[in-house]
Order: structure tokens, then C-alpha cells, then sequence
């Protein structure tokens, strides 16, 4: 285990924990306190932000070393408890106990996962650990739970401060997240100067520049897609919530940093329409229709016809005319004119044919007087 977890231990980390300890008794500062690089509180925060990684990096590694240790008992336990704080209470609950049925996991576990618990523990072809490897179980669940608690001072430490500081983003897209996007940009004010675009992709520059060196696609978010509202969007809708999210957070940003507000009314209403926008694109509800999009559903709702538009008059047969017999006596006329015109016609090509028979027997005859004289 020693070798594992070493965070804990280091002296740097002892450090953070001493100057943590310290700021967490300190007064918090004010609603849109601007932070600059120099300051020991943003200072503190863009420490807290490395260390909630390196502290979530050796919870994975102890929980797989616990998980490693402890299958020969009850392999089972990984897929049934997939949470590593859990994962631990239950094994220190649980111990070389082969029988579960007299073991209380209702602060641990829900009732429903419990009863599971118990079930397939009695299918279990794991066998008792020896005591030695028990202990190595034991202390690896506690260091595990330690590594959990300090986890949950940092993130209460960066939640409470970054909801004084910007009141706006924190609401948007969580306490964690929004410190990572200041600490990125260096302060509140050097974020509140970014555009809606930049935000968007905060966090992913290497990718964005081997993207337009390969030109292959950009990259649609960065730090951004770690916010809840992304998270809980279908996998083809996250980059056009993340560009809606991206514009509602640059102008929380800029109120949180420049506004006379001390609330966090606008971060509220801009993440109720960045929700309108996810159901609306999910085709669950459609909140807000801007004209054009109401004008369009009313269509739809009255079979293609306006909202407005008067009700159609029913068909009135008594009121029909045919005119049926006009057209075809119509027809008749025209086709005996058409026959007139036609006999005509022949008429006149016949008497053009006689008379031109005529003048040829003329011509015959004078050519016959001529050769006779």
C-alpha cells in the first residue's frame, strides 16, 4: 500500500492541507471579489484544482489495489458496488464475514442494492482471506476513505469561495468546473474577457492546434464538458449544448466580474434556458417558441391553416352549376365548322387539279398543230 498511496504522505501535499486549514477559518471575500494571479486565495484555489486531481488519480489506484486484494473473498463486490467510498465502508463492514444477513449496510448502501448484497454473497465461491491480507484490505479501505474526506474539504473549499466570487458561473456549471476555467484563464477578470467561442474550448488547446495542423474537425468543448447540463445531454447533442452553455457563461462571467449584482439571478435564468434548449432539442417539450417557431406550430396544429384564419364554409351541392350541355353543343359547332372548313377545302384543291389538267391538254395540242405544219 505504501508504495500505492504516496499523496498523502508527500510534504507538499501535508503543505496544501496546513495552508487549506487555514483559509477554511478565514473570512470568505465578497460577491464579485476580482482575483489576480498575485493573490493568496486564487492562489490557494488554482492549488485545489491540481490537487482534486491528484487526489482522484490515487483514489482510482487504491481502489483498484483494495479491489484486487479483496476479489478472492468476494469477487462479485466490484460490479455490485461501483463507487470506491462505498466500496470501502462495505469491505470494513463486511471483513471475513461469510454470512451478511446480520449486517447493517442501511447508512452504507440502499436498501434494494443491500438485498442484492446479501443474495449473491450467499452464491459466492470466494473463500476467508488470511488475516495478514485482511489487514493490507482493512488499512487500504481506511487510506481510501481518508483520500474521500480530503476530496470533500477541497470541493467544499472552492464551492464556497467561488460562489461569493462569481455567483453566476458557479450556478452554470458547478463549483469545480468554474474553478478550473479561472484558474485556466489566469483570473475572473482574463476569463470575462474571452469570447463565448474561446470559453467554449478553454482547456483543449493542444487538440485545437493538432486539429488545424492535420485539418482534421476542431474540438467542440474543453473544460466545459465536465458541467453537469453537458453531461446529461445525448452524446450528438453535447457540442451545440456546449456552444449554448458557452454563451450564457461568457455573459456570466463579465456580470460576475464587471456587474453591480450580487446575486446569482442571471446564472439562474440562464440555466433554465440552457435546459428549455436541451428538452427542445431532445423533442420533449419546446419552451419559449420565438415567433417564426409559434407560427409554425400553430400551422401544425390546425392542419396547415393559421390560427386566425376563418373557418372553411361546408360544400353547398344545391349551389353547383353544370354547364355540361353548353360545352358539348359548343364542341358540335366546332366540329361542324371544322367540317365545313374541311369540305371547302377539297373543293378548291380539285378545281386546281382541273384546271391545271386543262392547260396541259392545251399545251399537247398546240404542240401537235405546230409539228403537223
Amino acid at each position: 500500500l505504501a508504495q500505492v498511496a504516496t499523496l498523502r504522505a508527500s510534504p507538499r501535499f501535508a503543505a496544501f492541507e496546513a495552508r487549506l486549514g487555514a483559509a477554511e477559518v478565514a473570512p470568505q471575500p465578497g460577491v464579485g471579489t476580482l482575483l489576480e494571479a498575485d493573490d493568496p486565495l486564487y492562489a490557494l484555489i488554482a492549488e485545489c484544482n491540481s490537487s482534486l486531481q491528484d487526489i482522484e488519480s490515487e483514489q482510482r489506484e487504491v481502489h483498484a489495489f483494495l479491489t484486487a486484494l479483496y476479489a478472492p473473498k468476494f469477487a462479485e463486490l466490484e460490479s455490485l458496488v461501483t463507487d470506491a467510498g462505498d466500496y470501502a465502508r462495505v469491505v470494513r463492514a463486511i471483513g471475513n464475514e461469510t454470512d451478511l444477513t446480520d449486517i447493517d449496510f442501511s447508512g452504507i448502501l440502499p436498501s434494494s442494492t443491500a438485498m442484492v448484497l446479501v443474495v449473491t454473497a450467499t452464491t459466492t465461491s470466494g473463500e476467508p482471506l488470511p488475516e495478514q491480507e485482511l489487514s493490507r484490505c482493512l488499512e487500504a479501505a481506511e487510506e481510501l476513505l481518508a483520500l474521500g474526506d480530503v476530496r470533500k474539504r477541497v470541493v467544499d473549499f472552492v464551492g464556497a469561495n467561488l460562489s461569493a466570487i462569481a455567483p453566476n458561473l458557479t450556478v452554470l456549471v458547478g463549483e469545480l468546473v468554474g474553478a478550473r476555467l479561472i484558474s485556466h484563464a489566469g483570473s475572473l477578470l482574463n476569463l470575462a474577457k474571452q469570447p463565448a467561442s474561446t470559453v467554449q474550448i478553454l482547456g483543449a488547446e493542444k487538440a485545437l492546434f493538432r486539429a488545424l495542423k492535420t485539418k482534421h474537425e476542431t474540438p467542440k468543448y474543453g473544460l466545459i464538458y465536465h458541467a453537469s447540463l453537458i453531461g446529461q445531454s445525448a452524446p450528438k447533442l453535447k457540442g451545440k449544448i456546449s456552444r449554448v452553455l458557452a454563451a450564457k457563461c461568457s455573459l456570466s462571467i463579465r456580470v460576475d466580474a464587471l456587474g453591480e449584482s450580487t446575486d446569482a439571478s442571471l446564472g439562474i435564468e440562464s440555466r433554465a434556458k440552457v435546459e428549455a434548449r436541451l428538452r427542445q432539442l431532445e423533442g420533449k417539450t419546446v419552451a419559449h417558441l420565438s415567433g417564426g417557431a409559434a407560427a409554425k406550430a400553430s400551422l401544425v396544429a390546425n392542419g396547415g391553416a393559421p390560427a386566425d384564419a376563418p373557418a372553411t364554409p361546408a360544400y353547398n351541392a344545391d349551389a353547383d352549376v353544370t354547364i355540361k350541355s353548353e360545352k358539348k353543343k359548343r364542341k358540335r359547332d366546332d366540329g361542324g365548322e371544322d367540317e365545313a372548313g374541311g369540305e371547302e377545302g377539297d373543293a378548291g384543291k380539285s378545281a386546281k387539279k382541273a384546271k391545271k389538267e386543262k392547260k396541259e391538254k392545251k399545251e399537247k395540242k398546240e404542240k401537235k398543230r405546230k409539228s403537223e405544219a
